[in-house]
């Protein structure tokens, strides 16, 4: 998986482990982070910038002849889009799309020799509502729900499934640390969550290892929502003066 040494990724790859897998733990930067998690699963950690189409190749060549891939990896840099900059649109688009392209397409190629092979994609429930502040992220993320779809489609007849998650907020310190700061608010953020609470971690892990697991055996092109029902209830996209920045 990549994206895998903290956060959401980390909860993905310990949950991963406890369900049988042997984890090969991708990232770019962190790398004590990405070791503990590795030593944590049994598996292994290798480093790999995949906005780099030779760096992704060669992640998936040496993590070997997978049976799984996850594609968590994923950035931010938010801004309105008047003020944006190339850059920023750029550097989100290569990694949080682009990335998961490069190592969809490697992973594919041994996996539809196998006729055998489950791809998931962490995308978010911005890519199906939209976020003020965040138009590269929220494309970036619309467009793993449209290549998750079109790899369903041209892998299924070899045996290879794909699936997205899309998280709403999570119980990560950032999110957390948000709220007491008062950059988010929880009475408006709870009153519009049916659940009345943030997602933990490890629920947004347990979606990921159903589609990557045999019980979604015939479950393909779809991207499972968990969010406590935050979309469902319909809450508006109004603009605020903080950006949602990677909340979502």
């Amino acid at each position: 998986m990549t994206g895998g040494s903290r956060g959401i990724g980390r909860a993905i790859a310990l949950e991963l482990g406890r369900a049988g897998a042997t984890v090969v733990v991708g990232y770019r930067s962190g790398a004590e982070e990405a070791e503990a998690v590795a030593q944590e699963t049994g598996g292994r950690a290798l480093q790999a910038d995949v906005a780099d189409p030779e760096q992704a190749r060669r992640l998936v060549e040496e993590a070997g002849a997978l049976d799984i891939l996850v594609n968590n990896a994923g950035l931010t840099r938010d801004g309105l889009i008047a003020r944006m900059p190339d850059d920023d649109w750029q550097i989100v688009l290569s990694t949080n799309l682009s990335g998961a392209f490069y190592t969809c397409r490697a992973a594919a190629r041994g996996m539809m020799r196998r006729r055998a092979g489950s791809i998931v994609n962490v995308t978010s429930i911005v890519a199906l509502r939209g976020n003020p502040g965040q138009a590269n992220y929220v494309a970036s993320k619309a467009g793993l729900v449209g290549l998750t779809k079109s790899l369903a489609r041209e892998l299924g007849s070899r045996g290879v499934r794909a699936n997205a998650v899309a998280p709403g907020y999570v119980g990560t310190p950032m999110i957390e640390g948000a709220i007491e700061e008062g950059l988010l608010s929880g009475d408006d953020l709870f009153g519009r969550t049916p659940l009345a609470r943030l997602a933990a971690p490890a629920e947004v892990a347990a979606a990921v290892v159903y589609l990557a697991s045999g019980a979604a055996s015939f479950v393909t092109g779809q991207t499972l929502v968990v969010d406590g029902g935050y979309l469902a209830y319909g809450a508006p996209g109004r603009a605020s003066a903080v950006p949602a920045q990677s909340f979502l």
